[in-house]
């Protein structure tokens, strides 16, 4: 049976399964009862300097009738008292000595500050911290948060105060609100951190009520913006994950990543693994489900990993980044085209309408005799013009019906080369590659 233990830069969980800081880690009780449920470890919610949160404090996007596919919040960091979140640290420790228990912690940006409530955590009998550099609201606007992770000189900085007290692991969470999230992370790695997490929540403004005109979550008739979270997030945390998990002096230093951004069920925790992320963190879903959902992520991950012989998490994480690549390096001679499967087709025509409105007009409507169908009903079936076909696979995306529409490669006999290879025959393609390489050097930045 596979073994989900995992060592995050030396701490020690049952599973790679976090609860991220955030209202679902608010509290010994709730942290206590995570753990009686399964979970492996918890970052507790934010401590820091005292706050005073305001009510609505969430806005989400629903999408045909499924609930909270994106959450937008304004709650600041813990409003309780840190000496309450401290004793309640220090008795969930002493009550789950096999659990990982971080805390997450925020406070003005002064080295004395900082230094302080290292020490004072660490009495705890914690396993370690986590550097809130991330909160894009509220705490960003007193210069906390996002406000230093999003200057990477601050971000070393900071991370460099508190290396020189902690004697435990410190990740730095990395905030997405910036234009190149290498940056802050080969930052943090330069202050010394231990690892790294990442994402905070994402900018952004919910909505707009369109009777009364206010602005979603509604605060007493005002809003702004939040933090944005849930399922919808998924895909910007897992390109950021990649980027920071393949960047060479991540790799060259060995740190661990804690991946987290819209991860709901085990299928997206062992993504993120692929992706380089050790364990990973989770805290909408959380709060849409409640604590039971790490059942049914440990059963899956567990099945999964003895269906394809992984005996440790170590066996897949990461195993997926050297797929990801560069677009100049896609092989512009490989060619698919979309094959209906008739005997499977409803004659929704989706495929056509998307092909012909929005693609390339490679789809026509035919009456057609089929095997099982009879002798046509008087509705025409979608046929492709594979000669027409650029491959594009938006019919398949389109398509209700699973398995109906499959993406066929084909060979055309076109040269398997990419964009990069490409460019090097063509001298004012390279001319200008040069000019930008040249400029990148000068300046100190990466061109993508």
């Amino acid at each position: 049976m596979a073994n989900l233990e995992i060592d995050f830069c030396g701490i020690k969980s049952p599973n790679p399964f976090w609860l991220a800081s955030a209202p679902p880690a608010n509290s010994g009780y709730q942290v206590q009862k995570a753990f009686e449920q399964g979970w492996g470890g918890a970052v507790w919610k934010t401590i820091g300097a005292p706050v005073m949160n305001v009510c609505n404090r969430y806005g989400t996007i629903d999408y045909k009738g499924s609930k909270i596919i994106g959450l937008n919040n304004v709650e600041l960091i813990s409003d309780r008292p840190v000496d309450v979140n401290l004793r309640e640290i220090a008795e969930v420790k002493r009550n789950f000595p096999n659990n990982a228990v971080i805390v997450s912690v925020m406070v003005e940006s002064k080295k004395e500050a900082w230094q302080e409530i290292i020490k004072r955590s660490e009495d705890t009998g914690c396993d370690g911290f986590e550097l809130n550099f991330g909160c894009p609201h509220g705490m960003s606007e007193r210069g906390m948060g996002s406000a230093m992770g999003q200057v990477p000189e601050y971000t070393c900085m900071v991370t460099e105060w508190v290396m020189e007290v902690a004697t435990k692991p410190v990740i730095v969470k990395l905030t997405p609100n910036i234009t190149d999230i290498g940056f802050p992370a080969r930052s943090a790695i330069k202050g010394g951190a231990s690892a790294l997490s990442l994402i905070n929540t994402i900018n952004s403004i919910m909505g707009v009520d369109l009777d009364s005109f206010e602005i979603k979550p509604n605060v007493g008739g005002k809003g702004g913006h939040g933090g944005y979270a849930g399922p919808a997030v998924k895909p910007i945390a897992l390109h950021l994950l990649s980027s920071v998990a393949s960047d060479p002096e991540v790799l060259k230093s060995g740190v661990p990543i804690s991946g987290m951004g819209g991860i709901e069920t085990w299928r997206d925790a062992v993504e993120f693994m692929l992706l380089g992320s050790t364990s990973v963190q989770v805290c909408t879903a959380v709060m849409h489900w409640g604590f039971r959902i790490v059942e049914d992520m440990i059963d899956g991950m567990s099945n999964w990993m003895d269906e394809r012989g992984f005996k440790t998490c170590n066996d897949f994480i990461g195993k997926s980044l050297p797929r990801i690549s560069n677009f100049g390096d896609f092989d512009l001679g490989f060619q698919t085209v979309a094959r209906i499967n008739h005997d499977k087709c409803i004659q929704c025509n989706l495929c056509y309408i998307a092909c012909n409105d929005a693609a390339h007009q490679c789809i026509d409507l035919h009456d057609m005799k089929l095997k099982d169908v009879g002798n046509g009903n008087g509705r025409m079936f979608p046929v492709v013009r594979e000669k027409d076909c650029v491959g594009c696979d938006l019919c398949s995306v389109v398509c209700p019906v699973d398995d109906c529409i499959s993406m066929v490669e084909i060979e055309t006999g076109r040269p398997h080369t990419t964009w990069n290879e490409l460019s090097k025959k063509r001298p004012e393609i390279t001319q200008e590659w040069d000019k930008m390489e040249a400029y990148r050097d000068e300046v100190g930045i990466h061109i993508h």
